[in-house]
């Protein structure tokens, strides 16, 4: 793949994750903030592709076009960045000690395990943060909030562990599921193209 094709395909790929980014539901016994998008899915099938540095390109216009719209002053763009590129490193990095679909299952449960950890780094270290010191939001009125659809989380702690691991483990697996299912044809779809490309650039230049 040239290297415009790759810069092509990279600027796509955000773009539908950008779109992806702005559609959100909840998850049933979570807190009520957090919020599952699927942007996640465009760039790891992303990642599988073309690599690790464009994926973390993708992550990165996503968030800074997201940000425009930012209901959390950039910490749940900062959060998402963290996490996101968490999950493609380590997913592509195991994917591509042997490319078979068991090590792409294996790297997407990894990457998700690795994503709900830094989701709770992130959480404890910016976006409560954010509500708040600058939203000026007591953390009780926030662990209220939590406690009406789960009533175990009283504590700071009990939000990260009851609240956010379990809601970034069922995130990361919506998207491996949705990538693994999407990954394969996509990506043929993609090299097929190129060889097409391919064909016609040397028949030109025969």
């Amino acid at each position: 793949m040239t290297k415009t094709s790759k810069i092509t395909y990279t600027a796509i790929f955000a773009a539908i994750a950008s779109v992806l980014m702005y559609f959100e539901f909840p998850l049933p016994f979570m807190p009520p903030f957090l919020q599952v998008d699927l942007s996640g899915v465009a760039v790891l099938i992303g990642a599988f592709i073309f690599g690790i540095r464009p994926a973390i390109c993708m992550i990165l216009i996503k968030d800074v076009i997201h940000l425009t719209k930012s209901a959390t002053g950039g910490s749940g763009e900062l959060a998402d960045f963290f996490m996101m590129t968490t999950l493609i490193v380590i997913a592509v990095s195991i994917y591509k000690l042997h490319k078979t679909r068991k090590l792409a299952v294996v790297g997407c449960l990894a990457g998700t395990v690795g994503m709900a950890l830094m989701g709770m780094l992130t959480n404890n270290f910016l976006i409560i943060p954010y509500y708040t010191v600058a939203m000026g939001w007591p953390i009780e009125t926030i662990l209220d909030l939590c406690a009406q659809v789960n009533p175990h989380i009283g504590s700071m702690w009990g939000y990260l562990l009851l609240g956010v691991l379990p809601f970034n483990l069922v995130k990361g697996i919506i998207i491996t599921v949705i990538t693994l299912l999407a990954y394969k044809k996509l990506s043929v779809f993609i090299k097929s193209k190129q060889i097409i490309v391919g064909h016609s650039h040397d028949a030109k230049q025969a």
